[in-house]
């Protein structure tokens, strides 16, 4: 219920849509979508803090990073029907985004509405797929490989935040 009132704020909120890029620059070879940013308002505050529990508790279970909290607003993604994905990279890069630590993926389209579409996340050898299910949140180290596989039909649309910290010791 709460998943599809968040789809319902996220499309009335006339976020700005722009290509998405990546650190390096790459263009449609590594990355090919669109993404915007959720205002840090009122509207999804609920959001922030009912993320920031699950966070805290994986972290808790899982990890133990130290980590401080969400420097960075929450990102919209649609990858579209014609190849939209985002090959394997890791959440870590330079300056401020070295801080990242804990990354989460919100799915926002049912997994009827998409074909392909698949996030991985690399682990040893092999790679794992995710669970597509609508609402479900994925949480992971920043540093893990991971990627999304081409969408071949709909579209797959996801938020991810990512969480920080001070530098890794």
């Amino acid at each position: 219920e709460q998943v599809a009132m968040l789809e319902k704020q996220v499309s009335d909120s006339n976020i700005q849509m722009n290509e998405a890029s990546t650190f390096s620059g790459a263009g449609d070879a590594l990355r090919k979508s669109r993404v915007g940013w959720l205002p840090m308002n009122e509207n999804f505050l609920w959001l922030h803090e009912k993320l920031g529990d699950i966070v805290n508790i994986a972290n808790k279970e899982l990890w133990r990073f130290d980590i401080a909290g969400m420097a960075e607003s929450i990102q919209y993604a649609e990858y579209p029907a014609d190849g939209g994905h985002y090959d394997w990279h890791m959440d870590t890069g330079p300056d401020q985004f070295s801080r990242r630590k804990i990354s989460i993926t919100v799915q926002l389209s049912d997994p009827s509405e998409y074909e392909g579409g698949d996030l991985q996340l690399k682990i040893n050898s092999g790679h794992q797929n995710t669970p597509k299910g609508f609402g479900t949140v994925v949480i992971f180290p920043s540093y893990l490989l991971h990627r999304v596989t081409p969408v071949t039909g709909g579209l797959r649309k996801s938020l991810v935040l990512w969480i920080t910290g001070p530098a890794f010791k």
